[in-house]
């Protein structure tokens, strides 16, 4: 891996057209400063045309502990609200950017730290990984668009649970909630994600921007609703030149039919 830059906050690899980007705060445990929010937001909306996947990891034993707590306290109402609504601004960017973005889990993926991996795409848990949402205990209510996107993996109920009573969910009992798509042993989330990086930016490009763009706002649709904007956004993907190669060479047997996992 390439150096690229770094920031106060973030460290940027790059991997050919695959770029990783490190929360660089490790004695902090990652925790999230409005500073790391404005780098996230200006990194994701500065990405290079040249790369086509993104992974998010943390430096040190941890992904992310989280909102930075020292920079709450004396905050009025409507600086809290214009905070979260910062948070939001730069997640957006990573959720609804222009390429797909994995996330590598590991320690400490707690309250704002759950709210970052949930906007990514695909999560890769390593096995000491664990997820809370403390803020039930601290006074406080998420901020970073938890309630948005964490019940959309793991239910209300479960969400409900961890905020009133201050559960916490080992890397196990996460991966069965829906928190992560895959669960490595430590020391393995980075290679992994690399693993699924290269598969995704070998996806058509239009595929790729429907799953990221359309499907989330297809299950969000009426089932007519949805059942049109589906038949557009597979016309579109399918008239596609890069579509249309690929479609020949896989009629001409010059690809590989799906098969299970060996």
């Amino acid at each position: 891996m390439n150096q690229q830059q770094a920031t106060e906050n973030l460290r940027i690899e790059t991997n050919g057209d695959i770029a990783i980007v490190s929360l660089a705060r490790a004695a902090k445990r990652n925790a999230l400063n409005d500073a790391t929010i404005r780098e996230l937001q200006a990194y994701f909306e500065t990405l290079d045309a040249g790369f086509k996947a993104v992974v998010i990891q943390g430096d040190g034993e941890h992904f992310c502990a989280g909102l930075d707590l020292s920079e709450v306290r004396g905050r009025s109402a409507a600086e809290a609200m214009f905070h979260s609504r910062s948070w939001h601004h730069a997640f957006e960017r990573i959720q609804f950017g222009r390429v797909p973005v994995i996330s590598v889990l590991k320690g400490a993926v707690v309250g704002g730290g759950l709210e970052l991996a949930a906007a990514t795409h695909i999560r890769i848990a390593e096995s000491t990984s664990f997820y809370a949402l403390p803020e039930g205990q601290r006074g406080l209510f998420v901020g970073g668009g938890g309630s948005v996107r964490i019940p959309r993996l793991v239910g209300v109920a479960c969400m409900t649970d961890m905020m009133l009573t201050g559960r916490v969910l080992n890397a196990e009992e996460g991966l069965r909630a829906g928190v992560s798509q895959y669960l490595v042993a430590p020391g393995e989330g980075l290679g992994k994600a690399m693993e699924l990086a290269q598969k995704v930016v070998g996806n058509a490009p239009l595929t790729n921007y429907g799953v990221l763009h359309v499907l989330p706002r297809v299950v969000e649709q009426s089932i007519q609703d949805g059942m049109v904007t589906e038949a557009l956004m597979a016309a579109v993907a399918q008239s596609d030149p890069d579509t249309q190669q690929r479609l020949a060479a896989f009629v001409d047997l010059k690809t590989n039919k799906v098969r299970p996992a060996s």
